[in-house]
């Protein structure tokens, strides 16, 4: 769910005068200095919680409009990418937004794959066998998990058939199924500012967001034609939420955040998931998305939360995490406390995918795109802060 060190767009303006009511508790969302960073970390927490339930064997945890907290929570993390994203995307070339695109997702992807496969899973197997003998030859093996997945396509989640001996068996990292189906966003995104109507009005962008709320509401009714095709499904399921996102940022210069409206966006985004079954979440994106700027634009951010995007490092890492801490005998524990030493622990591994992968390779990846591919568009631009 990673934005990047390259997300670049023009700053917000301030909105016009208007009605006093609706410019009461107004709030600037700084391009600069946000609390974006803060808001994806908290959500990327929300993840874990709502994974300690079925890690923990004690079924999904609350369910409000369908989803629990973490598909809440991947909901948000689609809606910030989409707005940053369409600003990266609007303020690079398509070779630039290519090149960091990937250089921001995939590296410590890749990296999270190694050490699941050849530091977490060993420590399963032994737990399960009492020795390492066999594997590195029992399926799936350990090269073979990270092959299998090496495209972001999550094809298989057991490492020599560990875990086991969990509440929750044969799965190491159930995190990463959504960076595939972000990466397709960033495709789509991509394509569609590549259309000279799209990168000048909202219109366009918001007709596409319609279009992926109507092709999500009919998807069953669609389901015969492509064979209920899995990925399809879950792409329609995720994309409106990018799309608003992206909408938003198109109406950034006439939008008016204040944080009485950011509430209400939430708490009515919820409500009309409760009220409209199946597809009231995502013809709610644009309130939601509105709401988590709103949140970025008032919550005040450490300056290190905010230099730093460790979001990413907790998102990837969290579930395995947890897993270890059961195959420790965690599942007797009290789940505040499961959940808290999870969070702990968890906080050193995605500093060092920050420090060591994510932040090297994404300076890198501008060092080598910078000059001319920066377009004219991107000139008076400031620079937001980091994705996860």
């Amino acid at each position: 769910m990673r934005a990047g060190l390259d997300n670049v767009h023009p700053a917000q303006t301030r909105p016009r005068p208007g009605a006093a009511w609706l410019r009461a508790g107004t709030v600037h969302l700084d391009p600069r200095r946000n609390g974006l960073n803060l808001v994806r970390l908290l959500l990327a927490y929300t993840v874990l919680v709502a994974h300690g339930f079925p890690l923990s064997g004690l079924g999904e945890g609350p369910v409000v409009g369908g989803d629990n907290a973490g598909g809440w929570a991947v909901f948000g993390f689609f809606a910030i990418s989409g707005y940053l994203i369409t600003g990266s995307r609007l303020g690079n070339d398509v070779g630039t937004y290519v090149v960091h695109r990937v250089a921001r997702i995939f590296p410590a992807f890749l990296v999270c794959l190694i050490v699941t496969a050849f530091v977490f899973a060993p420590i399963g197997y032994i737990a399960q066998h009492g020795s390492l003998e066999g594997f590195l030859t029992t399926p799936t093996t350990p090269v073979n998990y990270v092959l299998s997945n090496i495209t972001l396509r999550m094809n298989t989640y057991t490492v020599a058939g560990t875990p086991g001996d969990v509440p929750y068996p044969g799965a190491w990292d159930g995190s990463l199924w959504s960076l595939y189906y972000e990466f397709l966003c960033y495709v789509i995104v991509g394509l569609l500012a590549s259309i000279g109507f799209m990168r000048r009005s909202p219109i366009g962008l918001g007709a596409a967001y319609v279009a992926s709320v109507v092709l999500w509401a009919r998807l069953d009714f669609l389901g015969s034609y492509v064979e209920n095709n899995f990925d399809l499904r879950m792409l329609a399921r995720l994309l409106p939420f990018f799309l608003a996102g992206g909408l938003l940022f198109m109406l950034r210069r006439r939008l008016v955040l204040t944080w009485p409206l950011g509430l209400l966006a939430l708490v009515a985004s919820v409500a009309s998931a409760v009220l409209i079954d199946g597809w009231g979440a995502q013809l709610a994106a644009p309130l939601l998305a509105y709401g988590f700027l709103c949140l970025g634009a008032v919550l005040p951010c450490p300056e290190f939360v905010r230099r730093n995007d460790v979001s990413y490092g907790i998102y990837i890492y969290a579930f395995p995490v947890q897993q270890l801490l059961m195959i420790a005998g965690a599942h007797a524990w009290p789940l505040a406390v499961f959940d808290l030493a999870a969070a702990v622990a968890v906080a050193p591994l995605a500093a060092a995918s920050w420090f060591l992968v994510e932040r090297p390779v994404m300076r890198r990846a501008r060092r080598a795109t910078a000059g001319p591919a920066i377009t004219s568009a991107a000139c008076s631009a400031v620079r937001s802060g980091p994705k996860p």
